[in-house]
């Protein structure tokens, strides 16, 4: 609900402070004395379109802020909205801000965080309900009349299945279109995977074979260099024949000069065994060098194998992947996405066959439903009608128009088929005939002012929990009743503030603009707004009444401030404080 409004420098206001109650609110004053202005205020914070004109004439900004207390209630109502616009809320306050600045520009803040006029739109439509001449009116909104009879009949939880059945049939017709929606491309995709699936397949790749085959290819592409430097090697060491001595030779001259050095030297023999050690490990050598030589293959055509095979691996590893492994893994996926292509058809069907028992399932669920929606609509109709009755309106008619359209794509209901929206197969508009003779017309068609706000009234008085919008404003309802009818509009205007059982807070607050002691008497808070000249200029200003202010005020209202007039405020204060005891 809104606690607290300021603006500064719109049209006639400099600055201006309120703070409202929780419950019924009404705001007196002479005609022009701005209480229309403080709805313009609250229509622009609303989202309302920005007009230069409302500026105060010298001001460069114009500014209006609002401080709204959300109760649980209403916090869930806004949390989509808020959360759509990046807004978190830490406590249950809500802080809405617009500027208007010379030249036309316009700036609007949730919480400090800057939001276009459209989100303050969005919300402010959550918020407030403006009766009378402004757009923020919910029941002239027939996208939410439906909303509105499910809440009255208590026919959420029945209305709750047939969402859950709708969403899911769409969701299995999505599903049916996106596997439909071309099937030529499907059998291109087909084509391409089984060619992928087909080149890897058959290249029957192992994870390490690239790099054998990296060192097979080497050791196959310099064999003869090899044989040519193990011959070397082998011929150092034995020699090359025609008396060219090696290694082996050497060492054996070597071990014969140590032999005969023994017999003058026994101490020798350590150096003797060291030759002798020398020679069969030379030996040794020389025999594995000469098997590594005759080991040799000179196989050009296995070579020739090993390069087309790294050549095949290469152009894999192109298109597939940096790796074999990475190339095997794609072929992997490759053939699960395969493998879910070739039974799209299998899938169809089964999506065919659960379509079928959803638009049945469904259509029975929106059927019993649309039922429910029709003796709720009976009853709302003859509530509403008995409120008009005593709001001075006894030959104003109401009817709620439920009517479905057939659809050859929609829910099936008995031989017909109808189309739906999540919430079943009805489009409900609330219909009213204010004056006898006439048809029933839609209620966003009928005209503005004071009936206009009775009507409007009434069906607040008979929705009452079903509508939570929090802040109710009423302008103009006063217009064209007298003071009887003014006292039963008031005490609606109260009721419509009364908790809940058992509940801490209002179920509306509600703000009235009024003309008539009888409603204002109804106010559990009373401001009374008038001009003043300031500076050589106009303001409008604010102030709560209590006591004997607030008598002189409804005094004033009846006539003139006199004591007779007094005495009947104060007995008209008297009447309402019994009313609303219950007495």
């Amino acid at each position: 609900m809104l606690a607290e409004i300021t603006i500064a420098n719109l049209a006639i206001i400099d600055r201006l402070h309120l703070k409202f109650a929780p419950g019924f609110n009404v705001l007196t004053g002479e005609t022009g004395a701005g209480k229309s202005i403080i709805l313009d205020a609250l229509g622009l914070l609303l989202g309302g379109r920005a007009q230069s004109e409302l500026m105060r004439a010298g001001a460069e900004e114009t500014r209006v802020e609002g401080i709204f207390l959300l109760p649980p209630q209403a916090r869930a109502l806004l949390e989509h909205d808020l959360e759509e616009n990046g807004i978190t809320l830490e406590d249950e306050t809500l802080i809405l801000a617009r500027e208007l600045h010379r030249g036309g520009r316009a700036t609007g803040r949730i919480n400090g965080r800057a939001v276009t006029g459209a989100a303050l739109q969005q919300i402010g439509d959550k918020l407030v309900d403006i009766h009378g001449q402004s757009e923020h009116l919910s029941l002239l909104r027939p996208k939410e009349h439906i909303d509105l009879l499910d809440r009255y009949g208590n026919l959420w939880e029945q209305r709750a299945e047939v969402v859950k059945h709708t969403r899911q049939l769409r969701k299995v017709r999505q599903e049916l279109r996106e596997l439909q929606k071309d099937a030529r491309e499907t059998a291109r995709k087909i084509d391409r995977l089984t060619f992928i699936l087909q080149e890897i397949d058959d290249a029957k790749l192992k994870a390490d074979e690239e790099a054998d085959l990296k060192s097979e290819r080497a050791l196959l592409a310099h064999a003869e260099t090899r044989a040519t430097l193990a011959d070397e090697a082998y011929h150092a060491l034995y020699g090359g024949g025609d008396d060219e001595k090696g290694a082996l030779d050497l060492l054996n001259q070597a071990r014969q000069a140590v032999r005969g050095m023994e017999k003058y030297d026994p101490e020798i023999k350590s150096v003797l065994d060291q030759a002798e050690s020398a020679g069969a490990l030379l030996d040794d050598l020389a025999r594995t060098l000469r098997g590594y030589r005759d080991s040799i293959e000179f196989n050009p055509k296995r070579l020739e194998q090993i390069e087309e095979r790294l050549d095949l691996i290469f152009r894999l590893k192109r298109k597939y992947g940096d790796t074999v492994a990475q190339v095997l893994e794609f072929g992997k996926t490759a053939r699960q996405e395969l493998d879910a292509v070739t039974n799209v058809e299998e899938r169809i069907n089964e999506l065919r066959e659960q379509e079928t028992k959803l638009v049945h399932a469904a259509g029975a669920l929106a059927e019993k439903l649309s039922q429910a929606r029709h003796a709720a609509a009976e009853t709302l109709a003859r509530g509403i009608e008995n409120e008009l009755q005593d709001l001075g309106m006894a030959n104003a008619k109401f009817g709620v128009a439920l009517h479905r359209v057939e659809e050859a794509n929609g829910l099936v209901v008995g031989a017909k088929r109808y189309a739906f929206e999540t919430n079943g197969i009805d489009k409900v508009e609330f219909m009213v005939s204010p004056n006898p003779g006439e048809p029933l017309k839609p209620l966003a068609k009928i005209a503005s002012g004071g009936e206009t706000s009775r009507l409007m009234l009434a069906l607040k008085a008979v929705l009452g929990a079903a509508d939570r919008t929090p802040t109710l404003i009423f302008d103009e309802i006063d217009q064209g009743i007298g003071g009887r009818i003014g006292t039963v509009v008031g005490k609606k205007l109260w009721g419509l503030t009364a908790a809940p059982n058992g509940a801490a807070t209002p179920t509306h607050q509600v703000l009235c603009i009024t003309h008539l002691p009888q409603i204002a008497a109804y106010g559990d808070a009373h401001f009374h707004i008038r001009k003043a000249v300031v500076d050589d200029r106009t303001v409008t200003q604010a102030e709560a009444l209590q006591d004997n202010k607030r008598i002189d005020e409804l005094a004033g209202m009846l006539g003139a401030v006199t004591n007779t007039n007094r005495a009947s405020v104060t007995e008209l204060l008297a009447e309402v404080a019994n009313a609303k005891r219950g007495g």
